[in-house]
């Protein structure tokens, strides 16, 4: 299962300057999740999850494996977003389409 990445809403960057951002939040995604084909199925259950529980489900709501994919997905999503952005990131920043 592959997947493509695309960042939009990143009006004053350059071509060059978007694509290395992409670079480094598919590179920051990959390593945060342990392999680069793992990158969707976990997006997919991570989906999933959202459209079930909402955005923040109930400690009682999930079972194990679901929290741990849950948590995992959260926080190699935001170590890419930091990657991508840097650790001073602000709201209304640019986002991050992926498609399966």
């Amino acid at each position: 299962m592959s997947y493509t990445l695309k960042l939009y809403d990143f009006e004053d960057a350059s071509p060059q300057e978007r694509l290395a951002a992409e670079q480094r939040f598919r590179q920051a995604l990959e390593e945060s999740l342990g392999d680069a084909s793992l990158v969707a199925p976990v997006y997919a259950m991570y989906q999933r999850l959202l459209a079930n529980f909402g955005e923040t489900p109930s400690e009682d709501a999930l079972t194990d494996d679901q929290r741990q994919v849950f948590d995992q997905w959260q926080a190699a999503e935001s170590a890419a977003i930091t990657a991508a952005f840097g650790p001073n990131r602000y709201m209304g920043e640019p986002q991050f389409e992926i498609r399966i």
